[in-house]
């Protein structure tokens, strides 16, 4: 089957792009389309879990065992150092702990671009 049978416009070189730096470089035909938030409409009503980590602590299971209220766990962090921010356990950014209405909330100073 050639292409005029496909009705497809027909094929200019000039349009082609390739990852020169890639070696399994793959032609793409014309620029690279903008996406923009309608493109990702199907996705918002997609339940994600977020999660802002304050720090870590490694204690035996018998010093667990042995907290009490009011007890003081140390975290690896020390105050004013960025929280870690997850996504489905995946780290996208870091930030600042903040009050909002008298409730603890995150502001996003960096985000974490992923290794893909």
């Amino acid at each position: 089957m050639a292409d005029n049978d496909l009705n497809l416009p027909p094929l200019n070189p000039a349009d082609l792009s390739f990852d020169h730096n890639n070696d399994t470089s793959v032609a793409r035909s014309g620029p690279v389309p903008v996406k923009t938030a309608e493109d990702l409409e199907q996705v918002f009503d997609v339940p994600v879990t977020v999660s802002a980590v304050l720090g870590s602590s490694r204690i035996a299971v018998g010093d667990l065992l042995r907290i009490t209220p009011g007890a003081v766990l140390e975290l690896d962090r020390r105050v004013g150092e960025a929280i870690d921010i997850f996504v489905n356990e995946r780290l996208v950014a870091r930030g600042e702990v903040v009050v909002v209405e008298e409730r603890l909330g995150v502001t996003m100073t960096e985000i974490i671009k992923a290794d893909r």
